[in-house]
């Protein structure tokens, strides 16, 4: 199995189409967010991870979401927020996992969500934190 797509996004919904065939509407997908007021503070995006299983795999998987500060690795590093959630998906097809965070924020910049099936490769979603803004 593996990651297709990973985003963080306002809004998520599913649909049937012709086929039939399912379609996922994906709106007010970001890379940044402007703080609630000054850090520290608390963020809590929706992340948006697409799975794919190919055929001649089982479908069992576990996804595993680690956020973190950038320069430090996930697997030895407590994490600002993690998730893992076991998961099942038809061999052939796709799935979705949607993972919200409780961030601790300290400081303004950038949080990585790492991402990954089981013991594989992580893939890193950035999600820049901006100061209020004023006026």
């Amino acid at each position: 199995m593996h990651i297709v797509a990973a985003l963080f996004a306002e809004n998520f919904a599913m649909r049937q189409a012709e086929g039939p065939s399912t379609r996922i509407d994906l709106t007010g997908v970001f890379f940044s967010q402007v703080a609630p007021g000054p850090v520290p503070c608390t963020l809590s995006p929706h992340l948006v991870v697409l799975v794919y299983c190919p055929p001649h795999e089982s479908g069992d998987g576990i996804l595993q979401v680690v956020f973190q500060k950038p320069g430090v690795d996930p697997e030895a590093t407590p994490p600002l927020a993690q998730n893992v959630s076991p998961f099942r998906v038809d061999p052939g097809k796709f799935t979705y996992r949607l993972v919200r965070a409780e961030l601790p924020i300290d400081d303004y910049g950038q949080v990585l969500a790492h991402c990954r099936i089981g013991t594989g490769d992580w893939m890193a979603v950035p999600l820049t934190v901006l100061p209020p803004v004023s006026g």
